[in-house]
């Protein structure tokens, strides 16, 4: 049973029926643009043999949906899919059920196809509106109906696979989806918080006295209000906004209003610092063979990314409305997690949660914790000054790339001893990192930027990794996933945050396959084998067949050979990589074509993943894509610049992206097994991606990177100072 389903038992929590006779299905997951509620959709429709047609699937909402914490970690099919499954199946066996005894006859001779009841042999039928009572609603949920013998029965057009295309992509390619940017409220006005660029600075009194006073002299301005840090501006239209907007903006970058001063970590040297920092020590694993490894020979090497900002094109963006009494507070976000913003915001105001309500409306789409609950609180802290009337608030890009969180810098070091057979003996990673998670939702005091800089604020939440049981942090992947007799892993959390971390897309996964990967093709290298029959050898194991199997998929994808192929260009190469995410989710292997000239240029990625059951294999293709593109990026161009001053990287110019310009072909095979459960999708392609673009990079030119981004300053820099090689 999963967890969301042992926390809301009964079906009316997961599903009900509208007034107008049409299902309806509830899940405290999220869409972010990733198209989960489709799936979502599909699995309800498929288990009540009815059309996804049918099935409407309600935006997430504190009104009335399932607490299931965070969209994140590639859960949703596996948590909310599974809830959604049994539901489903209960309600049609209970309906089975009611109809057989109202027909009289066994159960065993009731079929259901399309939505409809109906008893073998005879013209009797009946819909779930007419089979369903209430007290049937508060039934607890029999995880067995999954099973049921008589749903096997059902007729072999009733349990084919939905095959219904997302609803919502016609709208979103002709710009008529409304998204919470587009959603506007009746007497809605804008508002803007005004913040410095670093956790703790002193505000400049005069300057802040005069911006205040400019501010109130300025046409359709309905509210200006200082607390402690923030500088709070309400308008009556968004044009009146964007023009004090510049004009704060302007003065920030002159060094007006605001003292900041943060430590800013040595960009040529992140791993130093991270280890000269406080530091948290956990033994991650510590697997060691009784009999002795006989290593003969060593490998050590150290890795390392720096911090990475979100950069999500779309601007985060809230609505948020008080009662004319400021007794209740409705919220409108793209959030992650929609339960977790509501206590937070609970928290900042001093009420209870049953006095916030939090209604999911799709943004831009994020992977990991951006400013989406740090401008819902902008929202509600202006629209408190303002009751009865929405507040729409919208971040600039420079607040959007100033303000939000940062995905930690990692430095990860590997030491491998190798036998006289070139077999891994021996394996020790060690990862230096700031935790990955500051989400709000988790602590006693709230994790909202907002809060932090009221002149009452509260303590700034320091960064934590999540329990190894879901996965973990900083030390996510850390654990090889390769036959090996020893194995120890360390993480030592950094305990300084001189600048906001948290979540980034498969937090630390994607530095300790990097890092993993590169060093399975530096050994492949120094024993003279192939790299793809060095990962294969080792992995021999019983219960690794589905590892092999991706393996061997991706490389007859991408025609891999033994002998590098002729006729190629001056500076092509091509690369491998492999990792299981979490080591308990997806399998998924890559392989890289490209060519480096003055940079480098992705020309193709052949993506293999095992996801278990596929339930939507077009939006899993899209999940894995995009994932392989965004770490495309993150390996290619993508690099916080940090002052004292706070984040310096506020445009495109000073935080470029992959373009469409660079973006590669990509060829994706979904291995489903439909026996097995259902893996995400979301995350798994994201560490390989990485990892077999350095090892590609590696074929083409002889250079080893060990550092993210791989830009070109970046190249030549590993070329003239010769760090290409290990420590043997």
């Amino acid at each position: 049973m999963s967890e969301s389903l042992k926390a809301h038992p009964l079906l009316r929590q997961w599903l009900g029926l509208s007034a107008a006779g049409e299902v309806q299905a509830f899940s405290g997951k999220v869409d972010l643009g990733q198209g989960i509620s489709h799936a979502l959709r599909l699995i309800v429709a498929q288990e009540l043999r009815f059309s996804p047609a049918h099935i409407d699937m309600v935006p997430a909402s504190t009104h009335t949906s399932p607490d299931e914490a965070v969209t994140s970690g590639s859960l949703s099919v596996q948590h909310s899919g599974a809830a959604l499954r049994c539901a489903a199946a209960h309600w049609r066996e209970m309906c089975r059920l009611a109809m057989a005894q109202r027909c009289g006859v066994d159960v065993a001779a009731i079929r259901c196809a399309n939505g409809q009841f109906s008893v073998q042999a005879t013209t009797h039928t009946a819909s779930y509106a007419e089979l369903t009572h209430a007290e049937m609603w508060h039934s607890t949920i029999n995880t067995t109906h999954v099973q049921s013998p008589h749903a096997a029965q059902d007729t072999d057009a009733s349990l084919a696979k939905p095959t219904a295309l997302r609803p919502d992509v016609s709208s979103k390619v002709f710009g008529e989806f409304e998204y919470i940017q587009d959603r506007v409220l009746p007497d809605m006005c804008h508002g803007m918080v005004f913040r410095p660029g670093t956790l703790t600075a002193e505000v400049i009194t005069h300057d802040m006295q005069a911006l205040v006073h400019h501010v109130q002299a300025q046409s359709g301005v309905l509210r200006v209000h200082q607390d402690g840090l923030l500088l709070g501006v309400l308008t009556d239209t968004e044009y009146a906004l964007s023009k004090i907007v510049r004009y704060i903006e302007d003065g920030v970058a002159q060094g007006k209003f605001w003292r900041c001063h943060a430590e800013v970590p040595d960009a040529n040297d992140l791993p130093n610092w991270l280890k000269a920092q406080a530091l948290v020590t956990t033994e991650v694993a510590d697997i060691t063979s009784e009999a002795p490894t006989n290593a003969v020979q060593y490998l050590r090497a150290e890795f390392h990314r720096p911090y990475l900002q979100h950069a999500s094109i779309g601007l985060c963006c809230a609505l948020a409305q008080w009662t004319d009494d400021a007794q209740q507070l409705d919220v409108w976000s793209h959030s992650q997690g929609i339960y977790n913003l509501r206590r937070d915001i609970a928290l900042a105001f001093d009420l209870p949660n049953e006095q916030v309500q939090v209604s999911h409306v799709e943004g831009a789409g994020c992977y990991g914790h951006n400013g989406a609950d740090d401008v819902a609180f902008d929202a509600a802290w202006l629209s408190h000054l303002i009751p009865g009337r929405p507040v729409r608030v919208q971040w600039t890009r420079q607040a959007e790339l100033g303000h939000a969180p940062l995905a930690p810098a990692m430095a990860v070091e590997i030491q491998v001893g190798l036998n006289a057979e070139g077999h891994i003996a021996e394996w020790t990673q060690t990862v230096w990192s700031q935790g990955h998670g500051t989400r709000p939702g988790r602590g006693q005091t709230p994790a909202l930027l907002g809060t932090w800089q009221t002149a009452k604020p509260q303590p700034v939440t320091m960064a934590v990794n999540a329990a190894m049981a879901v996965g973990g942090g900083s030390e996510r992947n850390a654990q090889p996933p390769y036959d090996v007799a020893s194995v120890k892993v360390i993480n030592h959390r950094v305990l300084n945050m001189p600048f906001r971390v948290s979540a980034m897309r498969a937090l630390g996964a994607p530095t300790n396959v990097f890092a993993a990967e590169s060093v399975m093709d530096e050994l492949a290298l120094r024993c003279a084998q192939d790299p793809l029959a060095f990962r294969l050898a080792h992995l021999r194991s019983t219960g690794q067949t589905r590892a092999v199997a991706v393996l061997r998929k991706a490389a007859d994808m991408a025609g891999w050979t033994t002998a590098r192929p002729a006729n190629k260009p001056e500076g092509w190469g091509r690369g491998l990589a492999y990792a299981r995410y979490k080591n308990t989710g997806a399998y998924c292997a890559v392989v890289v074509e490209l060519v480096v000239e003055e940079k480098v240029k992705l020309h193709k990625l052949w993506t293999a993943v095992d996801l278990g059951h596929v339930v939507d294999a077009d939006g899993a293709a899209n999940q894995i894509e995009g994932g392989a593109l965004q770490a495309a990026s993150w390996a290619l161009c993508e690099s916080a610049q940090l002052s004292p001053q706070g984040v310096i990287s506020r445009d495109w110019e000073s935080y470029p992206i992959l373009k469409f310009s660079d973006m590669p072909a990509v060829e994706i095979a979904l291995m489903s097994k439909p026996q097995e459960a259902s893996l995400g999708a979301g995350e798994c392609s994201s560490g390989p991606t990485c990892a077999a673009i350095a090892n590609a990079i590696f074929d083409a030119i002889g250079v080893r990177m060990r550092a993210m981004p791989f830009t070109p300053e970046n190249l030549l820099k590993t070329i003239e100072t010769d760090h290409t090689s290990a420590h043997y």
